[in-house]
């Protein structure tokens, strides 16, 4: 069902997300459905719950997180990192439709000191991003100045897309940490 009705004033509404990730041969299909309907289907309902009033003031700013998981697939995040290639492309076909006077920013972080891992069910995937958060994460902090710096430009210039991540980021580590010993057929 659409809606075209409005309330609140708002400026800069943003979307987050969950990602309970797992390999695929772990099942683990409940959280499979959770980072669909928060990643996904949540972005989807802040942008029916917040368009129509943006376009009612006339001006705004969406902000999108999606991660810098969606740009380097590795093992274990094939549902997230799908669920967060969403986001990018809703949030880039946004920005098309959004014209002159509603902004709309992608941010995708990388390894941020959060409570990202404590949603994993795989223990040794827990682990491995547990560790590698422990040696490189960035404080949330940047993701925060990174969000300003997009929102505190003037309202004729729009920017895409921000990559923010540790200067010392490499998926690759965590991917060979989290591999199995023996990989099982699919």
């Amino acid at each position: 069902m659409c809606s075209t009705g409005y309330s609140n004033d708002m400026d800069s509404p943003c979307s987050c997300g969950i990602g309970p990730v797992s390999r695929f041969d772990a099942l683990c299909v409940d959280d499979w459905e959770a980072m669909i309907d928060v990643n996904i289907k949540g972005v989807l309902d802040g942008i029916a719950a917040a368009l129509p009033v943006l376009r009612h003031q006339g001006t705004g700013h969406f902000i999108n997180v999606d991660s810098t998981a969606g740009l380097k697939i590795v093992p274990s995040q094939g549902v997230y990192a799908a669920t967060k290639n969403a986001v990018r492309t809703i949030t880039e076909a946004l920005r098309q439709e959004a014209g002159d006077r509603l902004r709309v920013t992608g941010i995708s972080p990388g390894f941020v000191r959060t409570d990202f891992a404590e949603s994993m069910a795989d223990a040794t995937t827990k682990a491995a991003i547990q560790k590698r958060m422990g040696e490189i994460a960035i404080s949330p902090d940047a993701i925060g100045r990174a969000i300003a710096f997009a929102i505190e430009q003037p309202a004729d210039v729009d920017v895409g897309e921000i990559v923010i991540r540790p200067t010392a980021q490499d998926w690759c580590c965590v991917a060979r940490e989290i591999r199995p010993k023996s990989r099982p057929f699919l």
